[in-house]
């Protein structure tokens, strides 16, 4: 087909535009040849007339379909040119924030600015193995492709990795090579891969700088070779750098820094070590202070001082070389600080003592007189004399920075020396990977000689890229017999030449350079002379005269000349550097010690180790005067070789390309610049590969792949048996043009554009076929419409009809009714008028009567109150009368009698004032006074006699007179009554009259009374109706908040079993996360067991000289169980009765642990003998300090010495016999220099038990006695009277006489206060404990009382509240009371639980250390010793059993049996003929009659060979799942039968009584059950990661790539990195392969007799392997995330969850493992539009966490056109709703993880006595008891 004929109405082209670069429009009418115009209308929304070019009439570039945008690989698309490039790079940059784009065989890498979550250890995990096309484009498979590559083809591998300053080169670089130290490790111990990434912080530091467009830009390239030894493991790295800008070192453009390490000193400056170094602020040096940004945002510069000296330590680097190479950075900063001042014009000094010159001279340790002379002159020489000359102030600032640049370099080489002698390997190095980190092609506005090496060094890497391109591509048409013809390419050979050959540019440059008055002019002129208009390529700028231009490949470039000559001969003044080497520090001549021999290709502008070294410098043999300049080789030159030697490198090896893009200048993350990325795909080569494509067949695609593609464009009859024929066949009729397409052996190669043209044919086959869907579909559903709107419309009239008739039938019967209504209506209306009428006559009637009483009523009682007002006044006047007369007269009393008392009491104190002179006077005549007062006294009382006597008559007379009164009083009431009766007629007429008044007013009021009642009554009525009606409300809210409570108390009581059902699942996940962290450790310890092992059989083989009598003790038992584990081998007494005589021969192999746990009892016994001893010397010093205190004190004891004196003998002697134990014990002790003797059971042993025992005896008899002395004594004491002491003289003297020993009594006396010390301090610890009681019990009170007094408050408030108020109080406060009390037997139980551990444990312990000491009792023992001293037996209870179920063996056929059974065994045999777990029954028999014997050798003999032998067979044949599986099922069945028949009521319930009597009789082997639990939890493990290996290969293929449902999705186009086809070949695998495989797994588990619980939990985990790989897979597969391929996955899911159905493992946990897939399943098949859907993904995606769910919205891709891509405003929504959730951040699913394995004790209903023992198995030596 013509590429006219696609340009057809709607079809979509990019036009150019000086904005967007490209823009894309559509067509609105058909293209016809010679049409001059296009219609296009834009995406804008504007119509536009594009004119074709007159002279090209190319026509613009059409646009590829949107299912090919975004693509992996851009070559995948069917229009291969820049547009195209430029759009497909965008979608994937902006829309998928995908950074990575194959584009043949590079990677294009586009910078974020952003720190991405893509590049952890499980993504590594994740692309390591993977082939390249199957994964999404990353720098990791690059890397896995270069390893896979070099380990494949034995081939060295190169990574090139471009771009310009910002792209990111150094970033991926790291990444690569931190890929390859993750994937390979190292072949040593000294970590080699952590060396090669420490490199990258040195090299930084050192190398890198800010720039105005990187942060951290590499300002040099370098070379970075990795190496591998033969199993392509690193094992060292080399180095190579190239073109250091040393321009920087002392110049730095505005907003730029220097090298980073001049910042990182200058903020360390404050450190001790660096105070020598002078340093300060960066803003106070020259040399860091010119760009005015000293400080990058984000980046803390004394951090990362710290960072690259942890790095130089680990690279070997001392600490006394890094202070060197910081006192020479410091150095340069000073000496850029140095300032000159003129003299004249031709000549300059130095101030005199200038601080930053001697500080210099000071860390360089060189003289200051002499460097401030070579700093302002040089020394010329001629070819008779030398002479010194004075230099310029200019020239001498030249002068200085280029020897600061001269040293920084050498510094910078030597450093890279360093590191490559710390990454260098003594191993040899097989094969290598290297890593070029170069710049990439640069043009600035001013462009100088590093613009100039930078750009010849990217030609000739465009070079060395287009010719494996082209080599490549030559490659696939010969490979596919393709009629090859040769393909035009950029060839930019032509502008190497120009810069590189004779009297080329550089040669030019290197001849200019040594003419004495060279300069950038005259070279110029060279160059115009020589190349322009001679060369194509070269070009002179029209208004200049100093520069010249260049046509590179990228683009053309114009270089200023000035400063070329003077970069390039890199001037450096010879007297300067002969100072530097007379430097008194060390390190500063080793820096310029190879001068003379240009060590490295780059003079001072490379370093490393490089194969120019090799190259010898020509001896001196010319003049003496001549210098070295004039034979050092120039920068260009040496970059020439250096580059050179590169593409030697480069070209030995396989390169795979990485192209870094800048997306734009200003560093803002996920932002595209399309001019910058087009400048950059132009200038990196990726637009040159797509032409080499483009020019040949870019599109191929597999037979298989185009027939599923496009088999909706084939007929019935077109499909063959043949695919490649019928392939060929409908090609023919669909493209005419037979060159547009070619077939190869397994692909069809097509120009390009031909696949758009196929797609479009099969969406317009597609849509064809839809619209006829659509319109069969949609005729169905308007005539299914149509019938249901007909039948409703029937419906809807017979119901009009019927409803109708009603209602006139309704109206006649309301026309009836009304007459009648109307009838009686009037009726009553006259009537109630009649009422009416009557009612008010008689209502005036009455009223009018009762009007007329009233007002007589009201006249009679006016008469009467008025009379009665008469009567009160004038009784009122007669009162107030006579009170005025009584007082008057009253007043006139009390006058005179004050009078009369005046007088009185003048005279009284005239009579005494006399009285007092006559008592001075006579003064004897008080007596006769006292006598006179006491007749006054005794008058008194006669007084008083008297007044009572009067008292008593005035009352009588009182009565008398009262009663008088009373009398009278009647009499004058008799006589008011007949006034009051006289008067009553004439009252109770004014009363009539008045009643009648009143009678009115009444009826009148009750007139008012009764409307007010009526209206009262209304209101009442309707108060009660609201009231009522508020009522009912009330009772409505109560019923609902009475139903509230009761929901509330459901809900709390749901919450409350919710909260504990999740408190039980965290439980059990801290369970299950404590027993993964147990068999993990558990897992670990057999991977070092297993490397034991071979590390000893490693040293066997190379010393392969047997030890004489030595035995490899066995590692039978795990980590956790070494402390109490038994001996792996037990000697054999009875045999070898004189084994101790001979230790050095035939020693006894010990258990080490039991050994050195011996060891530390016997050390803690020493301990406890040296305390004793202490204790004991010190109470003897108390005892004779007390018997020197006795001796002085006077001898006065009573009659109870004695007694004492006969105690204290008793306690000498027993102090005797106690010395002389401990003396045994010492003489016991002293004897351990043989372990065996200081066992357990050994005679030290039980002398020291045997004492302790007798000791604590004595002890506990020792107090009884004290106490019954102290009791006596106190008896004694209260007995004894204080007498008469000299009456007493002679019984004491005779007490004194019995007392033989002066001593006694201290001791009675120490003993007797030891004795109430003893029993104050039990006082004291009584008394305290009592108080604690008491204070608790207080406490408790107190708190009774609180709540007591609380619930007396709570009462009296519910008293007050309403009765429904009261009610849900109560229930409120019943609530809370409940809650409360439930959080106390919470707090409560967890306490028990804890208690309950905490006793386990502790009975664990015991039982141990009771264990233990058994254990030990029984070992070790010799025949003498047995006969010396009694064994105490074994503390095991024996039960008389019958001999049955059990097997017989000899001792020397142990060996036997284990191999036959064990070593020997074919599971696959035994599996099918015999009866599941027969091994395990076997040995248990076996283990039966041992215990029967009560042979303990016997049994830990055959368990230990039992467990070794079964780690033998794993460990030989442990890739075999069938072995795996079947010990596994043979070791859970020996552990169960040892928890069966152990004895123990738990695991007795389902035992038969014959069983029960099977149980062991002698040995507890519940250690042993502990290390078989252990040895099944390795088999376990093992079993997992065997399926893992199994399966692993199958998942991707047959859960993703197959098309399980054919035709659902077609393959979309691909490039040229094909992925793994997703149609089923004779070698990929399908679902079909996966379900055969569990199938072949289970029935394999099953007839080995697995237990199905441990089934269930093998079937879990690996539905967990599956899940996790085809998760992790799908996201990071942008190819498989569509929908179809959710649809695909869901189907396999569901093909998966029926394999569980049919083997009844749904309830094993399987199904739950698959839950984050089947999610991301429907995550792809879900609308993902509107924000309902966002809602919708959010609730339903749970499993699945923030990161995967953003991920898989990202990746999706639309198959078909009927898709549409996933916005990026709804992920935005998505990641919004989502910010809160708290998951995991990591993107991929931890495939490598084992759930925790249990083995549920599962008893065996087979019977012992009945197992047949097969003569296959060739255990004839066995025999049934």
């Amino acid at each position: 087909m013509a590429a006219s004929e696609l340009y057809t109405k709607f079809a979509r082209v990019w036009i150019p535009d000086p904005e967007e670069v490209w823009k894309s429009a559509e067509l609105l009418k058909d293209y016809k040849p010679g049409d001059k115009v296009l219609l296009l209308h834009l995406e804008e929304g504007k119509d536009l007339e594009y004119r074709l070019d007159p002279k090209t009439k190319e026509l613009p570039h059409l646009r590829n379909p949107d299912i090919l945008v975004g693509e992996n690989d851009l070559t995948a698309l069917s229009y291969l040119h820049e547009p195209a490039v430029l759009h497909n790079l965008r979608v994937r940059f902006i829309d998928s924030k995908l950074i990575y784009t194959y584009c043949g065989i590079v990677l294009v890498a586009i910078n974020p600015y952003e720190q991405l979550p893509i590049y952890g250890e499980d993504i590594i995990n994740a692309y390591s193995g993977q082939n390249m096309g199957d994964m999404d484009p990353h720098i990791f498979a690059v890397a896995e492709e270069a390893y896979k590559q070099m380990a494949r083809d034995e081939r060295n591998q190169s990574i090139i990795v471009s771009g310009e300053s910002g792209a990111g080169k150094t970033v991926s670089a790291k990444y690569a090579m931190r890929y390859f130290a993750t994937v390979s490790g190292s072949a040593s111990e000294a970590n080699v891969e952590e060396k090669v990434l420490a490199s990258n912080p040195i090299m930084e530091s050192i190398g890198n700088a800010k720039t105005t467009r990187n942060d951290n830009s590499s300002r040099f390239g370098k070379y970075i070779e990795i190496g591998f030894d033969k199993r392509y493991r690193i094992i060292g790295a080399n180095m190579r750098t190239y073109l250091l800008e040393k321009s920087r070192v002392v110049f730095q453009a505005e907003e730029e820094r220097n090298y980073h390490i001049f910042y990182q000193l200058c903020a360390s400056a404050q450190l001790p070590e660096f105070k020598m170094l002078r340093l300060g602020n960066a803003n106070s040096f020259h040399y860091t202070k010119q760009g005015s940004s000293p400080v990058i945002e984000g980046v803390d510069d004394a951090k990362e001082m710290a960072h690259t000296r942890q790095a130089c330590t680990l690279l070997g680097i001392s600490e006394s070389y890094q202070m060197g190479i910081f006192r020479i950075l410091a150095g340069i900063l000073h000496l850029g600080n140095v300032a000159f001042t003129s003299r004249d014009s031709d000549s300059c000094t130095i101030p005199p003592k200038h601080e930053p010159l001697s500080i210099f001279c000071d860390l360089m340790g060189v003289d200051y007189e002499e460097m401030c002379h070579w700093l302002c002159h040089r020394k010329l020489a001629t070819a008779t004399e030398t002479y010194i000359k004075p230099i310029s102030k200019l020239q001498a600032t030249n002068a200085r920075d280029a020897l600061a640049k001269h040293i920084y370099a050498k510094l910078f080489n030597w450093i890279v020396d360093h590191v490559n002698q710390a990454l260098h390997s003594a191993v040899k190095q097989h094969s290598f990977i290297g890593v070029l980190d170069i710049y990439g092609f640069e043009t600035f506005e001013i462009n100088s000689f590093e613009q100039f090496c930078i750009n010849y060094a990217n030609e000739k890497l465009q070079q060395q890229f287009n010719m494996h391109v082209f080599k490549l591509e030559q490659e696939e048409y010969m490979k596919e017999q393709i009629p090859w013809t040769l393909i035009d390419f950029y060839d930019n050979q032509p502008c190497i030449n120009l810069i590189e050959s004779k009297l080329g540019i550089l040669d030019l440059l290197d001849e200019e350079c040594k003419m004495p008055k060279g300069t950038d002019d005259t070279w110029a002129q060279k160059l115009y002379n020589t190349h322009l208009n001679k060369c194509t390529l070269f070009e002179k700028p029209r208004l200049s005269n100093k520069a010249f231009i260049i046509q590179h490949f990228a683009d053309k470039v114009e270089y200023q000349c000035e400063g070329f000559l003077e970069k390039n001969k890199d001037t450096v003044f010879e007297e300067q550097i002969k100072v530097l080497k007379s430097s008194k520090f060390k390190m500063l001549p080793e820096l310029f010690q190879d001068d003379e021999k240009a060590i490295s290709p780059t003079s001072a502008t490379s370093s490393g180790r490089t194969p120019l070294t090799r190259i010898p410098a020509k001896a001196t043999k010319g003049r003496p005067g001549q210098t070295a300049k004039e034979h050092k080789k120039t920068v260009g030159h040496q970059f020439r070789n250096s580059l050179h030697l590169l593409m030697e490198t480069l070209n030995a090896t396989t390169p795979h390309y990485v192209r870094c893009i800048k997306p734009n200048d200003f560093k803002f993350p996920f932002t595209f610049d399309e001019k910058r990325a087009v400048q950059q795909l132009r200038a990196c080569g990726v637009l040159e590969t797509i032409r080499i494509s483009a020019a040949g067949f870019p599109s191929r695609w597999t037979y298989q792949e185009f027939f599923s593609r496009y088999r909706v464009l084939m007929k019935q009859k077109d499909v063959l048996g043949d695919r490649k024929q019928t392939c060929k066949n409908v090609l023919e009729k669909l493209i005419l043009d037979k060159d547009k397409y070619q077939f190869g052996k397994t692909k069809i190669f097509f120009r390009a554009g031909q696949v758009a043209y196929l797609e479009k044919l099969r969406a317009d086959k597609l849509r064809a076929a839809c619209i006829r869907i659509q319109k069969t579909i949609r005729g169905w559903l308007l005539r299914k419409k149509y019938l249901r709107m007909r039948k409703a419309a029937i419906t809807v009239q017979r119901y009009v009809r019927g409803y109708q008739a009603r209602c006139y039938a309704k109206f006649l019967r309301r026309t009836k009714a009304a007459v009648i209504i109307q009838k009686y209506w009037r009726m009553y209306v006259v009537h109630k008028k009649y009422k009416i009428k009557r009612a008010a006559t008689i209502v005036l009637q009455s009223y009018l009567r009762g009007y007329l009483a009233r007002n007589r009523y009201r006249k009679i009682l006016r008469e009467h109150k008025a009379v009665i007002i008469q009567k009160w006044v004038r009784g009122w006047l007669a009162r107030t009368h006579y009170k005025k007369s009584m007082h008057a007269i009253i007043y006139l009393q009390c006058c005179f009698r004050r009078m009369m008392a005046k007088r009185e009491l003048k005279k009284l104190k005239i009579e005494a004032r006399s009285v007092e002179r006559y008592k001075k006077l006579h003064i004897g005549m008080e007596n006769k006074i006292m006598q006179l007062q006491r007749k006054v006294d005794e008058q008194n009382k006669d007084y008083k006699c008297l007044l009572e006597k009067l008292t008593n008559l005035e009352g009588v007379y009182n009565s008398e007179t009262e009663k008088l009164r009373s009398d009278l009083e009647r009499l004058q009431l008799s006589e008011e009554e007949a006034k009051v009766a006289t008067g009553r007629v004439l009252s109770l007429q004014e009363e009539i009259a008045k009643l009648r008044k009143d009678l009115e007013q009444t009826q009148s009021e009750k007139k008012t009374i009764e409307e007010r009642a009526d209206r009262y009554k209304q209101e009442t009525e309707q108060l009660v109706s609201n009231l009522k009606e508020e009522n009912t409300l009330l009772k409505q809210e109560k019923e609902t908040l009475n139903h509230l409570i009761v929901e509330q108390a459901k809900e709390m009581t749901e919450t409350m079993e919710k909260k504990l059902v999740e408190e039980t699942k965290q439980l059990e996940l801290e369970l299950n996360d404590e027993r993964l962290r147990y068999q993990n450790l558990l897992n670990e310890f057999s991977r070092l067991e297993e490397r034991y092992d071979d590390l000893k059989e490693e040293m066997t083989l190379m010393v392969n000289v047997p030890k004489p009598g030595h035995k490899r003790t066995d590692s039978t038992h795990s980590s956790n169980e070494s402390e109490y584990t038994f001996s792996s081998e037990i000697a054999d007494t009875e045999d070898i009765p004189s084994r101790t005589e001979e230790p050095s021969e035939k020693k006894v192999p010990l258990d080490m642990s039991l050994f050195l746990k011996l060891q530390k009892r016997v050390t803690e016994l020493e301990q406890e003998k040296q305390v004793m001893q202490d204790e004991l010397d010190r109470k003897e010093e108390q005892m004779l300090r007390s018997k020197a205190k006795e001796e002085e004190r006077p001898q006065i004891r009573g009659a109870e010495l004695e007694y004492e004196s006969l105690k204290r003998q008793e306690l000498e002697s027993e102090n005797k016999k106690l010395k002389n134990e401990l003396n045994e014990l010492r003489k016991a002790l002293s004897e351990k220099s043989a372990p065996e003797v200081t066992a357990p059971g050994a005679p030290a042993y039980r002398v020291l038990m045997e004492q302790l025992t007798s000791v604590s005896e004595e002890l506990d008899v020792r107090k009884e006695e004290v106490l019954i002395l102290r009791s006596q004594l106190v008896s004694q004491k209260e007995a004894i009277q204080p007498k008469n002491t000299m009456t007493d003289s002679t019984i004491l003297l005779e007490d004194v006489q019995k007392m033989k020993d002066k001593g006694e009594i201290a001791q009675a006396y120490i003993g007797l206060k030891e004795t109430n010390r003893l029993l104050e301090s039990q006082l004291q610890s009584q008394k305290r404990s009592h108080e604690n009681e008491a204070e608790a019990l207080r406490g408790e009170i107190q708190s009774l009382k609180e709540e007591n007094n609380r619930q007396q408050q709570l009462l009296a408030q519910n008293l007050q509240l309403p009765p429904e108020a009261r009610i849900e109080a109560s229930l409120q406060h019943e609530i809370t009371r409940l809650t409360n009390e439930n959080l106390d037997l919470m707090e409560q139980l967890e306490k028990q639980d804890k208690t309950v551990r905490k006793l386990k444990k502790q009975l664990k312990v015991f039982a141990k250390k009771i264990g233990e000491l058994e254990v030990g009792q029984m070992e070790n023992i010799s025949p003498g010793q047995i006969i010396d001293e009694p064994i105490r037996p074994v503390n095991i209870p024996r039960k008389e059993k019958d001999f049955q179920g059990m097997l017989e063996y000899k001792k020397e056929d142990e060996q036997k049996l284990v191999k036959n059974l064990i070593l020997e065994l074919k599971p696959r045999g035994v599996a099918v003929n015999l009866i599941p777990g027969l091994p395990a029954y076997i040995l248990f028999m076996c283990v039966r009659h041992a215990d029967y014997l009560n042979d303990d050798q016997k049994v830990r003999s055959l368990l230990t060979s039992t467990i070794n032998s079964i780690k033998k067979v794993l460990k030989k044949r442990g890739d075999d799942f069938e072995t795996v599986s079947f010990w596994l099922s043979n070791t859970c069945r020996f552990l169960h039968c040892l928890k069966q028949y152990s004895g123990e009521e738990g695991f007795m319930k389902h035992n038969t009584s014959r069983q029960n009597e099977h149980c062991l009789t002698n040995f507890d082997l519940a250690e042993y059950r502990q290390v078989l639990s252990d040895l099944a939890i390795q088999i376990y493990q093992q079993l997992v990661r065997v399926l893992e290996n199994i399966l692993q290969p199958m998942i991707v293929s047959g859960m993703l790539e197959h098309e399980t449902i054919q035709g659902v999705s077609g393959v979309k186009p691909t490039g040229l990195r094909k992925r793994t086809s997703s149609i089923a070949d004779e070698g990929t695998y399908t679902l079909d392969s996966i379900l055969r495989q569990l199938n072949s797994f289970h029935s394999v588990m099953c007839q080995h007799g697995m237990d199905p619980e441990l089934i269930k939990q093998v079937v879990k985990q690996m539905f967990y392997i599956v899940g996790a790989i085809t998760l992790n897979n799908l996201l990071l597969r942008k190819d498989m995330c569509s929908w179809s391929k959710g649809m695909q996955i869901r189907y396999n899911v569901s093909q998966l969850e029926e394999w569980l159905r049919d083997k009844n493992l749904m309830n094993s946990g399987a199904k739950e493992t698959l839950e984050p897939l089947i999610q991301a399943a429907q995550l792809l098949q879900v609308k993902k539009k509107t924000d309902d859907d966002a809602e919708a993904i959010c609730s339903m995606c749970n499993a699945l966490t923030t990161a995967q769910i953003v991920k898989v919205l990202n990746l999706y891709t639309p198959v078909n056109e009927f898709e549409e891509r996933v916005s990026v405003s709804f992920i935005r929504t998505i990641q919004m709703r989502l910010r809160d959730r708290k998951d995991s951040p990591q993107l991929l699913m931890d495939a490598k993880h084992i759930f925790p394995v249990t083995f549920p004790f599962n008893p065996s209903s087979l019977a012992l006595e009945t197992i047949q023992i097969p003569a296959s198995l060739g255990l004839g030596f066995i025999s049934r008891v």
